[in-house]
């Protein structure tokens, strides 16, 4: 098994402690598919199910993956849209897909020697790194933007013994210093520049193919860093590589209005251009620079996609959908994914006869406060029964 650079070709021994090539692109793990077995039978599903497409023999693990997926049967009708599903991966130990990433990303750390960790975060990834260090005995170090984090993430982090620190700055900030640390003071980085951590992600696309038992036409999700879309492809690549399948899926990836440095570039055509201060309140992809753009990029052109952006108001909306219609509870930037596609139906961009699956990335408890901020509750009444009957009425 080997690294090898997405964008000159080059390959790197896989103990080779690095995250780019030497000509600055990225790096992706070459998967031996000739090793990786057919297991694929809808029955049992949790990650390490498919240990034979991960690239580790170590395995520090809290039963991540097998996250449920769900026919969406009540929005899919009133959107026009029968064949409609979610993948819910807030159902993972530390609630966000993040998890899928560092229970593999964490056991490449203990195999190459490393007893120290380190990533930038806006939220989710901070608190699966600190969860995953402390199963694996680690120190943890967290670098998050001060005040630009929702809270249920920051209490993770702390509650799991990781040292957070916070950044005077934003999330692109806070990723140079762990870059710069990672190559100078030894400690193995795990943002999603992290080929290996993308290893763990991409058995997202192997469990909706072993839960559907067929490849769907769509994927829709929330690009913030951009690895988790590019993840997901490589998955499916990988299971029509290995003889499995013969279909692959459009990638569809969906910004916020004030962090959309890639669907701006995409929808006008012009050359990818950071945001320099984004905003929104979909926290988790609040980022104006992701660093994982290329690999975004190339899934998504690849597989016939597209990218598209919304706005705060239609994602808070979408939020709300997806807990009334649906009783899934969200947080925003997992909403995106369903902000997306009502945006994209509307237009006439996609057909409401195809099939999709929308990846909802985190759990709605993980930024409680947007939800209570937007809500009020009405006066108290008198504990009785007469007093209830006229809320009724």
């Amino acid at each position: 098994m080997v690294l090898k650079c997405i964008e000159c070709g080059r390959e790197y021994p896989e103990d080779e402690l690095r995250y780019r090539c030497e000509c600055g692109g990225l790096l992706e793990v070459v998967t031996e598919l000739d090793k990786a077995e057919d297991v694929f039978d809808g029955k049992n599903i949790t990650l390490w199910k498919y240990e034979s497409w991960l690239p580790v023999e170590k395995r520090v693990s809290l039963n991540e993956g097998g996250t449920p997926l769900y026919r969406l049967k009540n929005l899919g009708e009133e959107l026009g849209a029968p064949k409609l599903y979610a993948k819910n991966e807030g159902n993972n130990p530390t609630g966000s897909f993040k998890d899928r990433g560092m229970t593999v990303g964490v056991s490449k750390a203990l195999e190459l020697g490393m007893d120290k960790v380190i990533c930038a975060s806006t939220g989710n990834t901070s608190a699966s790194l600190a969860a995953y260090a402390a199963k694996a005995g680690i120190k943890a170090y967290v670098l998050v933007p001060s005040g630009k984090i929702a809270l249920g993430k920051l209490a993770q982090a702390m509650i799991y013994g990781a040292q957070v620190v916070p950044v005077s700055g934003n999330f692109d900030d806070a990723l140079r210093v762990v870059v710069k640390a990672s190559g100078e003071l030894g400690v193995y980085m795990l943002n999603s520049i992290n080929p290996f951590r993308l290893e763990g992600q991409k058995t997202i696309a192997l469990e909706i193919y072993d839960q559907l038992g067929f490849v769907p036409d769509n994927v829709l999700l929330p690009v913030g860093n951009a690895g988790n879309i590019s993840a997901i492809w490589k998955g499916f690549k990988e299971l029509k590589e290995a003889g499995i399948t013969d279909e692959l899926p459009r990638m569809i990836g969906i910004q916020a209005e004030g962090a959309a440095p890639l669907a701006s570039a995409w929808k006008e055509g012009k050359p990818f251009k950071p945001v320099e201060k984004p905003e929104t309140v979909a926290t988790a992809i609040r980022i104006g620079n992701p660093a994982n753009w290329p690999k975004a990029w190339r899934a998504v052109k690849e597989s016939g996609g597209t990218l598209e952006m919304v706005s705060d108001e239609e994602i808070l909306r979408a939020q709300e959908l997806l807990a009334s219609k649906e009783g899934l509870f969200v947080e925003p930037a997992s909403a995106t994914s369903l902000a997306g596609l009502i945006k994209l139906l509307e237009s006439g961009e996609i057909g409401s006869d195809e099939s999709y699956v929308l990846i909802t990335t985190g759990h709605g408890l993980k930024d409680p406060n947007i939800v209570v901020e937007r809500f009020t509750l009405p006066e108290p009444i008198e504990p009785t029964l007469e007093a209830f009957k006229e809320v009724m009425k």
